[in-house]
């Protein structure tokens, strides 16, 4: 598959070297899946983050993945062993979970797509450090600490990478982008419901846009 600038998706080391910022989408409306992840991409945010919080979520990203070739989709909220079977069925291109228990680390494992668990606590890192996970989502973020939390783990943890999502906006984005542990962020300002409820796909784009073109300082890329 190709991302808009002829990148191979097979040959992308990680989710988290797409794009600085992944969007974190429920999806209420499977009709809207398509067209909100063209708006995405569009803006240049390939990796997108369908959560399984709705009931068209799976509808969701089996559209996405059938009409919407330039994206990455990949399935949020993953708490159990059955979502991950039924996410990677659907065309979840990764896996993403607030938290892990051995059950469904094994099950997301076993997938065959990269996956993120999600970690807060230091011991939670070391663990999946131990089982040869390096790549974990840190939520919630900024109630678990912020960026301060996860520079701190920069010293004595150097090989663990993480998605800080949680409480992220576009003006706090580029301070966790800033930290060499940290490889993207995830979140959802750039989805504004009232956009959403308009099928204002125009002004998503250009907030993904916005957020595309974020770098560690602030400035645009």
């Amino acid at each position: 598959m190709l991302l808009n600038d002829g990148t191979i998706w097979s040959m992308v080391v990680s989710v988290l070297d797409l794009a600085p910022v992944v969007p974190v989408v429920v999806v209420r409306d499977a009709a809207d899946a398509v067209p909100l992840a063209q708006a995405l991409v569009a803006g240049g945010l390939p990796a997108i983050e369908v959560t399984l919080r709705t009931p068209a979520a799976l509808d969701a990203i089996r559209a996405i993945a059938g009409e919407v070739p330039e994206a990455v989709v990949g399935a949020g909220t993953v708490l159990t062993p059955g979502q991950v079977t039924e996410s990677v069925a659907a065309g979840a291109r990764f896996l993403v979970s607030p938290g892990w228990t051995d059950v469904l680390l094994e099950a997301m494992q076993a997938s065959g797509v990269p996956f993120l668990p999600g970690v807060s606590t230091t011991s939670e890192v070391v663990a999946l450090l131990e089982r040869g996970v390096r790549e974990m989502k840190f939520f919630p973020a900024q109630a678990a600490g912020g960026t301060a939390y996860l520079k701190s783990l920069s010293g004595p943890l150097p090989q663990a990478r993480f998605c800080p999502t949680g409480g992220i906006g576009l003006a706090s984005a580029p301070d966790y982008l800033a930290l060499p542990n940290v490889g993207c962020v995830g979140g959802s300002w750039m989805l504004p419901e009232d956009a959403i409820a308009t099928k204002d796909w125009a002004r998503i784009e250009a907030l993904a846009r916005e957020a595309a073109a974020l770098s560690a300082d602030g400035t645009c890329r």
